[in-house]
């Protein structure tokens, strides 16, 4: 299997959320990074296994690495709290929605979730929210096979919410 590569926005303002994903096999290239990623930690950048809840790892076994260096208690409390738990019913999402069905026995990948959470973001709700559409929606486009290229090619000058070229 071919890793697949996503990348998912959902939301306005502090409490947007920006999702990469890397979805491969547990014995592959995706599967080295996961554990590689787990064991080594930096100072604001604690990687940690997605839960539905205490002592139940969604599936696939899906990694959660923060983009952003976690910038105070409510930061923290948003990015461990309702980002991951946004990220959790992402994932559970595409569960339902059989986007993992093609290759059977879900103990056999391995989902990386590369995640940002503004440190100025603020509303639980929304960043839950936004994480969860986020999530389903770079899943979605990593199955796929990435955007489409017809939609990229006119798609016009690039821009994100930090920049517009006029």
């Amino acid at each position: 299997m071919t890793p697949h590569y996503g990348e998912g926005f959902a939301g306005t303002g502090a409490d947007a959320a920006h999702i990469n994903t890397v979805l491969g096999l547990r014995d592959g290239v995706v599967g080295t990074a996961w554990v590689t990623a787990l064991a080594s930690p930096s100072v604001g950048h604690v990687p940690f296994v997605v839960v539905h809840s205490p002592n139940l790892p969604v599936m696939p076994f899906t990694l959660f690495v923060n983009k952003a260096t976690i910038d105070g208690d409510r930061h923290g409390r948003l990015t461990w709290g309702a980002a991951q738990a946004g990220v959790a019913a992402g994932v559970i999402d595409a569960l339902e929605s059989k986007l993992f069905d093609r290759w059977g026995r879900l103990d056999t990948l391995a989902l990386i979730t590369a995640v940002w959470v503004n440190p100025a973001a603020s509303q639980e709700e929304l960043v839950y929210a936004n994480n969860r559409n986020a999530t389903l929606a770079a899943i979605t486009m990593g199955i796929a096979g990435g955007p489409l290229l017809d939609r990229l090619r006119t798609a016009g000058e690039p821009n994100n919410p930090f920049f517009r070229n006029s």
